[in-house]
């Protein structure tokens, strides 16, 4: 018998698993980084969205005893996350992004976004009227989410998230419908610009693929069981960088705006692009991140 079965005969309350998945996971080599940094905060997360009871709550229900089925189901969980270093994320169907709650599995890329945190701001001091936004486009959408946020910023704008995947356009749907949004959100099966022709907006965003060959061999199990599409591009890691900066003034209207996210990439773009003076913009790690760069300056 397998530890986890055992543990599934044998532990009945949520205080039993939340000390065995604590110590399980303290036990294994499985890396965080989507969602949380730790293992008790993984192992709450686990427990208590599996269960379909709020985080918040976890202190009423501590000692409440579970049911075999619950049991059973915690056990294959835990197992499957440390032994397959399948995320917590796509075990649960869940991702949190900025307070929203977005339906991914693996056809997406866990939500994780610099540009998400931004948006709570409304772009702010870039945007001074959210209200007039009329337009926007997430480029390289992967789940949608930053679509959706995009919604919460700019209730005015008609939306399009686009990407290259047909299981990412049918993952942000579920997404969109989730929130509503069927009448302001459109998802667009694209190769970046490539279905785009004759759109105008006043916002483009993205968070495409930025990760370069060599940090594509070092990654942790974890991201390797993510799409890999989104998250290569080239060897510098800039390839749909490139192509946003090449093609997005053709797609903005004027004094649009283009912000993209671009990770380690700082030192490399500007070199690749001496003339340009980017807009660096200042996020809860600092402002090597994320730029920005209005119309004009694309010409």
């Amino acid at each position: 018998m397998t530890v986890y079965a055992q543990a599934a005969q044998e532990l009945h309350t949520i205080r039993d698993w939340l000390r065995f998945a604590v110590s399980q996971f303290e036990n294994s080599d499985i890396f965080y980084g989507h969602g949380t940094d730790n293992s008790y905060d993984e192992a709450v997360w686990l427990i208590m969205s599996a269960l379909h009871l709020p985080m918040e709550t976890l202190n009423n229900f501590l000692d409440a005893r579970l049911t075999q089925l619950e049991r059973d189901k915690l056990a294959q969980f835990i197992e499957q996350r440390i032994t397959k270093h399948t995320p917590t994320a796509y075990l649960l169907k869940e991702a949190w992004l900025q307070g929203f709650k977005f339906y991914v599995d693996e056809r997406v890329l866990i939500p994780r976004s610099f540009i998400a945190e931004l948006l709570v701001n409304d772009l702010s001091p870039w945007i001074e009227f959210p209200e007039m936004i009329e337009s926007a486009a997430d480029i390289c959408t992967g789940s949608g989410c930053l679509g959706v946020l995009l919604a919460n910023s700019f209730p005015n704008a008609a939306i399009d998230v686009v990407d290259i995947s047909q299981d990412a356009i049918d993952v942000c749907n579920i997404n969109i419908a989730n929130y509503g949004l069927e009448n302001q959100i459109t998802a667009i099966k694209s190769d970046m610009f490539s279905a785009l022709a004759g759109k105008k907006y006043d916002i483009i965003i993205s968070n495409p693929p930025y990760v370069d060959a060599p940090s594509m061999a070092a990654l942790p199990a974890e991201y390797q069981n993510e799409p890999q599409l989104a998250l290569g591009s080239g060897t510098a890691g800039l390839d749909h960088t490139h192509t946003l900066l090449r093609e997005a003034a053709s797609y903005l209207n004027d004094d649009g705006l283009l912000i993209v996210e671009i990770g380690h990439n700082r030192e490399a773009l500007e070199a690749a692009y001496p003339n340009t003076i980017f807009n660096w913009l200042e996020t809860s790690s600092g402002n090597e991140f994320v730029f920005l760069l209005t119309k004009e300056q694309l010409i």
